[in-house]
């Protein structure tokens, strides 16, 4: 298909009607164990503050934190940011630690909005300054960030696809963005199937939720689709659209039927090891399926065991689950 047919209608695709965006993450089951409420968890982000003195600092003495967490299409919501703080002061202050390569200089962990306002208004920034490693740090600043609420969908994705690549575990990733297990292995699915690139294309659509990311993701994810996806994000038509709308225009560019696209589950992969260490297990659940894997030392003899084992651990599971039922 030619270019010019392929990107045709491109700004009244993005007009076409669409379904309400679902909620990013209703909290059911473990996420409630987790994090009962927003209120918790902005309490658990506040502590970073608690009983700390603030400070004023030159905002160019700091740096961005090691992993993003925003795509940079917020123009509108920072000039409002701007004149607030520029009206009032910086009512509340960022967190910061100190870099960990570079003296005299800090990094931050929440607040670079208002560092780029106190730049660009020439002033100093209120900060708290706060030794955290590594792990601390990406907990809080997703934390500060979920407490707030005004992170994304996608964004959340991307926040956690880069602490995967960071080599953060589920748990931290789960504890910085108080999303479960399987949450996080649908944000993990979108990431998988849309590259960066992409996305950042898009943008952060804040109207647009994870249903609807996840549909796009598997229309994006179609190797038949590789090459349109390429044309209509690189065409100027497109880049001058608002970020709901660029979402808009590339799904209904794709999804030509008008149908709801079809969703599979995706797998919520875990891991488990014995405190000895002698057998190193991997295993994923998709619902209707369940895989599992295991290496080291004692896997060959331990699996053995399981198969030999399996009509007694099958009998032992129903028993428990007739028990739950009663």
């Amino acid at each position: 298909m030619a270019r010019k047919n392929l990107l045709a209608g491109l700004v009244e695709a993005a007009e076409a009607p669409q379904a309400d965006a679902a909620p990013a993450y209703p909290m059911r089951g473990a996420s409630k164990s987790m994090v009962r409420s927003l209120d918790e968890l902005s309490r658990q982000a506040e502590k970073f503050l608690e009983g700390e003195a603030v400070v004023e600092l030159d905002p160019n003495t700091v740096e961005s934190s090691f992993v993003s967490d925003r795509i940079d299409d917020d123009r509108e919501q920072f000039e409002e940011l701007k004149q607030a703080i520029a009206e009032r002061g910086q009512d509340t202050p960022i967190l910061v630690r100190p870099h960990p390569s570079a003296d005299g200089r800090y990094q931050i962990v929440f607040g670079h909005r208002r560092v780029r306002v106190a730049r660009e208004l020439g002033r100093k920034v209120r900060a708290v300054v706060k030794a955290l490693d590594d792990r601390t740090h990406v907990i809080a600043q997703g934390q500060e960030n979920s407490a707030r609420a005004d992170l994304t969908f996608i964004e959340r994705a991307l926040f956690a696809r880069r602490l995967d690549t960071l080599g953060y575990d589920r748990a931290v990733i789960s504890s910085a963005l108080a999303a479960n297990a399987a949450a996080i292995s649908k944000m993990m699915s979108v990431t998988e199937r849309i590259s960066a690139p992409v996305i950042e294309s898009v943008g952060p659509a804040p109207s647009v939720g994870r249903e609807r990311w996840l549909e796009l993701s598997i229309l994006v994810g179609k190797p038949s689709n590789a090459e349109r996806v390429a044309g209509i994000v690189d065409d100027a038509a497109f880049r001058s659209l608002g970020s709901d709308d660029r979402f808009g225009a590339l799904y209904n560019a794709l999804n030509r039927t008008g149908k709801p696209v079809k969703k599979t589950s995706p797998s919520i992969k875990q891991a488990w090891q014995p405190a000895d260490k002698t057998v190193s297990a991997h295993y994923s659940n998709s619902g209707k399926a369940f895989a599992l894997a295991m290496k080291s030392k004692n896997a060959g003899r331990f699996g053995q065991y399981l198969a030999d084992n399996l009509d007694r651990l099958y009998a032992e599971f129903l028993a428990a689950n007739d028990r739950k039922e009663d």
